[in-house]
């Protein structure tokens, strides 16, 4: 993990100086505060001195420019001296508590670090001080996490903005943001934020899961996974579409298995979040102009420049913009085998979107020949949603055929048939609908082998 500059791990630790000046203090394994006993409240007191020495320490080992790993051990290595040197009377785990304190703020996430440190937490949403949510395993829950009070959230969102070289304050008062380990965040402040600040992390696997895995936690069929490997090892262009946290980007992670090692792929992403194990893989990643309005690079920028980079493959991590209208271009001149996801509530209402999206870059094209283009370069929608019981499923895999009257023609593959809920958690079954997809013969002339009994509807016969 990296810490960044030294200038920005100097300017964290300057700012977690001024917190400790300030006297504030949160509970880090959790919950509110409590009662602070004689004992607590020495150790609080004496905090501040203790984080002043620690910083000197840092500053005089020369650990500005060291990992976040190198200065953590530095401040429990000499944090414990100080402790032991001053003999305050606290037991073991206030020691621990303390220390741990110590290196969280040092480092800039505060009380959130403990939520970070659990695999099994995939969002942190932080709506006010008091008022913090996680989801786990698909699900939303409250945690006892708290902030001191709007300053501290405010110091903990700064410390990360700072930690990529970004600033946020009232004239620029929203952020995207990432954080070393990937994660990605947002944060909103006062005016944008009327009630106070707001923060929301959007965390990533440390390794991308394989369509196996999919497979073995439902998120779709072994039948469904073979043709998406097969159809995306012999270049059939995929949109993955679906609402927000429905598992398209981790959908689309796991599809990148099938391409070839030889081929060079290239990413386009708002902000990085995709995981390859490609060695000719190049990532681009957009940026949002500075606070003097310069340095911006727009995903349509880099789809285009994408292409004079002889790629195989463009992965646009999500389309939502002009960039729309270069991709659907790629994907029609010579770039097969490229793949995009799309916020959409179903396959049909995907196609929509893309539609508007071309628009938006200004051209005045008819929507007939916008449909043609979407149709003629799309080959595949595969529709993900995340069902009530919090488990992320494929719910559709369609075709789109062609034009009938101005309008995409779309025949459904694969679908997950609900049948009801029990104990919370949804019953269905992944099956095909009978339909033999169009795109089965250019597979087969691209050295493909594709049995038909994949796409039987039970009962039927193909």
């Amino acid at each position: 993990m990296s810490a960044g500059t030294p200038d920005g791990l100097r300017d964290r630790l300057r700012r977690s100086r001024v917190d400790e000046r300030q006297g504030w203090h949160v509970n880090p394994v959790g919950g509110p505060a409590p009662a602070e006993s004689g004992t607590a409240a020495s150790a609080h007191a004496f905090k501040a001195k203790l984080q002043a020495r620690i910083l000197d320490e840092i500053a005089e080992r020369g650990l500005f420019g060291a990992s976040d790993d190198d200065v953590a051990e530095a401040v429990r290595d000499f944090g414990q001296d100080l402790l032991t040197e001053e003999a305050l009377p606290l037991n073991e785990l206030e020691r621990d508590r303390l220390l741990s304190e110590l290196v969280d703020e040092t480092l800039g996430l505060g009380p959130l670090a403990p939520l970070m440190a659990d695999p099994a937490v995939t969002d942190v949403l932080v709506n006010a001080p008091d008022v913090v949510f996680v989801e786990r395993f698909g699900r939303l829950e409250p945690s006892n996490v708290r902030f001191h009070d709007d300053d501290h959230l405010l110091r903990v969102i700064e410390r990360i903005a700072s930690g990529v070289g970004r600033r946020i304050d009232a004239a620029s008062p929203m952020a995207d943001l990432r954080l070393p380990d990937g994660s990605r965040v947002n944060a909103t402040i006062p005016p944008a934020s009327p009630d106070g600040p707001t923060l929301s992390i959007r965390r990533f696997g440390r390794r991308r899961l394989t369509t196996g895995e999919l497979v073995e936690m439902g998120t779709l069929s072994a039948p469904v996974a073979r043709f998406l490997e097969v159809a995306v090892r012999h270049r059939c262009n995929v949109l993955v579409s679906g609402g927000t946290g429905a598992g398209k980007s981790t959908l689309l992670g796991a599809l990148t298995d099938s391409i070839g090692a030889g081929e060079r792929v290239v990413t386009i992403e708002d902000t990085l979040e995709l995981i390859l194990e490609h060695r000719n893989w190049v990532r681009l990643e957009a940026r949002p102009a500075n606070v003097e309005g310069r340095g911006r690079i727009t995903a349509r920028s880099l789809v285009i420049n994408s292409l004079r980079m002889r790629p195989d493959r463009v992965i646009v991590g999500e389309v939502r913009g002009a960039e729309a209208l270069d991709m659907l271009q790629a994907m029609n001149t010579g770039h097969d085998g490229s793949l995009s996801t799309v916020h959409a509530n179903a396959p049909r209402d995907a196609l929509a979107r893309l539609e508007t999206m071309v628009l938006m870059a200004g051209i005045d094209l008819p929507s007939r020949a916008i449909r043609e283009q979407i149709v003629s370069a799309i080959d595949l929608v595969i529709h993900v949603e995340r069902s009530q019981d919090g488990v992320r499923r494929v719910s559709s895999v369609t075709e789109l055929v062609g034009l009938e009257g101005g309008t995409p023609l779309l025949q459904e593959i694969f679908r997950f048939e609900r049948r009801g809920l029990e104990q919370g958690r949804v019953v269905g079954q992944f099956g095909a609908t009978g339909i033999v997809p169009r795109c089965v013969e250019s597979l087969e002339q691209r050295g493909a082998s594709v049995p038909k009994e994949w796409f039987r509807k039970e009962g039927a016969t193909v």
